[in-house]
């Protein structure tokens, strides 16, 4: 036995070695797939490049053409127009939503599974089943002249202002089942004992809502609006469907992605300056985020 054991080898154990070899294949995708996308972008943002490639060096000229491009500044306002009415309303009705369904009650499955559909659904569906609804001969305005509540149909896809508006509609029915399962899991989260105590004590719902339910979830609420606010700032699919692949009316509604997508399409697409906007996108929810992120910690401190 004694001799068994001596002539065993020791193994011989590459532990630094080992955990890059699993994280290889992950790492690889990520690289292949995501940074160098990024630092390719970053390059080209500096260039005059087109759809058929080449592009020399011109400095910050993409950048300081975007001072002086009105299209440019359109779209930051209509971006920046759909974060501040996008993101409240996907704060607080998602919060109302999970509040409603959590109650354990017969049939509550199929609303909440009713209430998600519209996450799963394509873009392009719920994009084409809302321009059908809007649409000067569809649903709505039916409706609304059948009741003689209007006597012409309303141009939610022609007027600028209402086209944003529809589509901000839109975004927000979207997105409302998917925040609605977050807040689902934060308000588990929150002790029972507490709401028991206030209501002792003699707090209704609305008091025990506000001080105890906002408070213990305020970082899921922050992490709501942070997502919320990068998806609105990102807009595309929505108002290009709903305008039809117009922008709406003289390209009044057309947001930062809109911008970049027609500025690079065709043979002769200028993919400098859509790298430039890409980075200037890329930048603004970075700070973005940071902004949100930030004042949350403020509020933490204080």
């Amino acid at each position: 036995m004694a001799e068994l054991t001596q002539r065993r080898k020791p193994v011989k154990r590459e532990w630094w070695l080992t955990p890059w070899l699993f994280l290889a294949p992950g790492l690889a995708v990520v690289l292949l797939f995501s940074v160098y996308p990024f630092l390719n972008t970053v390059l080209l943002s500096f260039t005059d490049a087109t759809a058929l490639g080449g592009g020399q060096f011109t400095g910050v000229d993409n950048f300081v053409r975007m001072l002086d491009d009105p299209q440019f500044w359109t779209a930051i306002t209509n971006s920046s127009l759909y974060v501040v009415g996008v993101v409240p309303a996907l704060v607080v009705l998602p919060l109302l939503l999970a509040l409603l369904v959590r109650k354990q009650v017969p049939g509550i499955t199929f609303f909440r599974s009713a209430f998600y559909t519209p996450v799963v659904a394509s873009i392009v569906v719920v994009g084409l089943i809302w321009t059908w609804l809007l649409d000067s001969r569809g649903l709505v305005n039916s409706l609304l002249q059948g009741l003689q509540l209007v006597s012409e149909p309303i141009p939610f896809l022609t007027d600028e202002t209402l086209l944003l508006i529809s589509a901000m509609v839109v975004t927000v029915w979207k997105g409302l089942g998917y925040y609605m399962i977050i807040y689902l899991a934060a308000l588990a989260n929150v002790p029972k004992e507490l709401h028991e105590a206030a209501e002792v004590d003699g707090a209704g719902p609305i008091r025990r809502f506000f001080s105890i339910t906002v408070p213990t979830i305020r970082s899921t609420m922050v992490l709501v609006a942070a997502l919320s606010a990068v998806a609105a700032f990102r807009v595309f699919a929505e108002i290009f469907i709903l305008s039809g692949n117009s922008g709406g009316p003289g390209g009044a509604d057309i947001t930062l992605v809109m911008l970049m997508r027609q500025t690079a399409t065709g043979l002769n697409g200028d993919l400098g300056y859509a790298s430039a906007l890409s980075l200037v996108l890329f930048v603004l929810t970075l700070g973005l985020m940071l902004l949100v992120l930030r004042l949350n910690r403020k509020e933490d401190e204080a």
